[in-house]
């Protein structure tokens, strides 16, 4: 993970899914070393252009980031922990339980 920062008790790493031409954006919350829950950022390819007309990874991470941050530490405050996506696409966004999705996406590098 690219970035370390913390939050009340809580951990939280940072990063673009390694080695993937999708836009996937993982955070991960840990307490005292055990990880307590999966966040990512999902942006569809043919909604890259919202964010950065060039559709630049880094542009967007850049300018959203902050945004981000924010929906993560809501969900502390709420003690949801639940791994869950931020999904954009052209229409908007709209937030998925991992769990319940036909399509898992996950950190790794193969998919």
């Amino acid at each position: 993970m690219e970035k370390k920062w913390t939050y009340k008790n809580y951990e939280i790493q940072e990063g673009l899914k390694p080695g993937s031409s999708k836009f996937q954006y993982f955070f991960v919350v840990s307490e005292k070393g055990m990880k307590k829950g999966n966040y990512c950022v999902w942006v569809e390819d043919e909604a890259l252009s919202r964010f950065d007309s060039s559709k630049n990874f880094d542009t967007i991470i850049s300018s959203q980031r902050e945004n981000w941050k924010k929906w993560i530490t809501e969900k502390i405050d709420a003690q949801d922990f639940q791994n869950r996506a931020l999904k954009f696409d052209l229409t908007g966004k709209k937030e998925i339980n991992l769990s319940e999705m036909k399509e898992h996406i996950t950190m790794d590098s193969k998919l």
